[in-house]
């Protein structure tokens, strides 16, 4: 039987334990072992931004950690952005601002944007650059910008 590694993590807020080969990405945990899908695979190598998690509150591209990496640590992808049942504020405002297009960026925008709200930033021009990791074809960045400003003014940076 060839050799696994075990990790454990809390994803989404519940501790998980999986059993994987040396080597898996932490993507391929995400989508092939823990069933969420809403991390996308855009390019495999850290550029595109589609598969962004965060990893102990900070955007991480999924595609380059190892899952080894996040034993012992949060992890929350897209599906955990979900409060009490709804859409995280960023996310709700996505949709009204018309932020999402084709969608397959979106998964890392939201994520990445949530965790810009929770650090509580409220510059246009820093969020832009915070976003810079997340490439986008359809939007033009200005609607994501304009949600991110309408969930900071509607408090959607406090912790709930």
């Amino acid at each position: 039987m060839a050799e696994r590694v075990t990790v454990t993590l809390t994803l989404n807020g519940e501790r998980r334990t999986f059993e994987v080969p040396p080597g898996r990405r932490l993507l391929d945990l995400l989508r092939d072992d823990a069933g969420l899908t809403g991390s996308k695979e855009g390019c495999g190598a850290g550029e595109c931004g589609a598969c962004t998690v965060l990893l102990d509150g900070v955007p991480v591209t999924s595609c380059l950690v190892l899952a080894a990496s996040a034993d012992g640590h949060e992890v929350v992808t897209v599906e955990g952005l979900l409060q009490a049942g709804r859409l995280h504020p960023f996310q709700d405002s996505l949709v009204t601002r018309g932020g999402v297009q084709c969608g397959f960026c979106t998964p890392g925008i939201a994520v990445t944007g949530a965790a810009i709200l929770a650090r509580g930033e409220a510059d246009p021009s820093e969020q832009a650059r915070l976003l810079s990791g997340n490439l986008c074809r359809c939007t033009g960045y200005t609607k994501v910008i304009e949600a991110l400003q309408d969930s900071f003014a509607k408090g959607g940076h406090a912790k709930s």
